[in-house]
C-alpha cells in the first residue's frame, strides 16, 4: 500500500523548498521551487498552448546538467517575468551555474492563463510578476499553502476554482517522490456534475474528501465538458513538477516527466487539449545517494502518475473563496 510522506507535500523530498507569492487584487501569483543543491531536471510539454522559459536547456542532449530553481506563474506570457525575480534573488544569494567569475542562476519556468478571472489586471506599464518571483524565492520553506495560493491563486477549472496542489509518496524501496501542480485546466476534475474527483482511486486517506468514485457513475460522466462552450485560446493550462530523491540521468528524469503526465490524464477530463499548455517539470535531487534498478524505476514512474493525480485533486479541494470570483469553490458543492 502506498503511503504519503510526513507532510504529504513535495517538500518531503529532501533538498526541495517551496515559496508562494500572491496578489489578491490581481487574483494571480507565482510559486517557486528552490533546490538546495543543483538538481538534474527535465521537462515534457503535452498541451497545445504552452508558455515557457529556459526549457530547451533541459533536453537530455543539451549541456547544462542541473538547475537551481523552477517557477510556476499565473499571468500568461506576462508571468514569465517571475523567473527574472527568482534569478535576482538567487544571484544575491551567490547561487548559479559558474561561468568564469560569474554565476548564472538556472531558473526554467512555465505560466498559466488567469487573465479573465475577475482580478484587476490594470497594473500599468510593467506587470508585477518579477517582484512576485523575488518575494516567492525569499519565502521558500518546507511548509506552504495549497489551494488559492501562489500560482494557483487565480486558477480555474470547468465550473470550479482551481488551485495549487501537492502530494508525496514513499516507495517500498525507501525512495521518495513528490508532486506540485497549479491546476487551471480547460477540462473537469470532478466526475460529471458530482463532487467526486476523477483521481479518487489514488486517494490516500481522505486527503481530498474521501468520497471515492460515485456508484453508479453519472450518466454524463464521460461527456466532454470544457471551461468554455467556445474555448478561448491560451485561457487554461496545468503546470506541475514531479521530484524524487533518487539519482537519475537527464534521460531518466525526462522519462519521469513523461510518466507524470499520466497523472493529469487520470485526474482531468479531458487533458492535454489544444487550448491547454499542459507541462510537467521533473527534478532528481540525488539526496538519497541511490541509483534505481530498472524495476524500481518502473515503480517510480507509476507512482509519479498517481502522486500527480492526487496533487491535482488536492489543489482544487483546497481552493478558498474570494471577492469577485467567477466560479465557486469545491467545498461549496452539495
Amino acid at each position: 500500500m502506498v503511503k504519503a510522506g510526513p507532510r504529504n507535500l513535495i517538500t518531503d523530498v529532501p533538498g526541495v523548498s517551496i515559496g508562494n507569492a500572491s496578489d489578491s487584487k490581481l487574483k494571480s501569483g507565482c510559486t517557486v521551487i528552490l533546490c538546495e543543491n543543483p538538481a538534474t531536471a527535465a521537462v515534457q510539454v503535452l498541451g497545445g498552448a504552452p508558455g515557457t522559459r529556459e526549457t530547451d536547456l533541459l533536453e537530455p542532449h543539451n549541456t547544462v546538467e542541473a538547475i537551481n530553481a523552477l517557477v510556476l506563474s499565473g499571468g500568461s506570457a506576462f508571468g514569465l517575468d517571475s523567473g527574472s525575480g527568482v534569478q535576482a534573488a538567487l544571484r544575491e544569494m551567490g547561487v548559479g551555474f559558474a561561468v568564469g567569475t560569474q554565476r548564472i542562476p538556472i531558473v526554467p519556468g512555465a505560466v498559466l492563463f488567469d487573465m479573465l478571472n475577475g482580478g484587476d489586471k490594470n497594473w500599468g506599464r510593467y506587470p508585477p510578476y518579477r517582484e512576485l518571483g523575488y518575494e516567492a524565492a525569499h519565502s521558500a520553506s518546507s511548509d506552504f499553502s495549497l489551494g488559492t495560493a501562489g500560482a494557483g491563486t487565480g486558477a480555474t477549472v470547468n465550473g470550479l476554482k482551481g488551485g495549487l496542489g501537492s502530494a508525496s509518496a514513499l516507495l517500498q524501496s525507501g525512495a521518495i517522490i513528490g508532486a506540485l501542480v497549479a491546476v487551471n485546466a480547460l477540462g473537469m476534475v470532478t466526475v460529471g456534475q458530482s463532487r467526486h474527483f476523477w483521481a479518487a482511486p489514488f486517494e490516500i486517506g481522505d486527503e481530498f474528501g474521501g468520497l471515492g468514485l460515485p456508484q453508479p457513475l453519472p450518466h454524463d460522466a464521460v461527456k466532454v465538458k470544457t471551461k468554455f462552450s467556445d474555448p478561448e485560446r491560451d485561457a487554461n493550462t496545468t503546470i506541475g513538477v514531479i521530484a524524487t530523491d533518487l539519482i537519475l540521468t537527464k534521460a531518466q528524469t525526462k522519462r519521469l516527466a513523461i510518466a507524470a503526465h499520466d497523472g493529469y490524464a487520470r485526474a482531468i477530463w479531458p487533458a492535454h487539449t489544444p487550448f491547454d499548455g499542459d507541462l510537467v517539470f521533473a527534478i532528481a535531487t540525488g539526496s538519497s545517494g541511490k541509483v534505481p534498478e530498472l524495476t524500481e524505476f518502473i515503480d517510480l514512474c507509476a507512482t509519479a502518475a498517481s502522486t500527480m493525480a492526487r496533487a491535482v485533486a488536492r489543489g482544487v479541494h483546497a481552493a478558498a473563496p474570494a471577492d469577485n470570483d467567477a466560479v465557486p469553490v469545491w467545498s461549496s458543492l452539495r
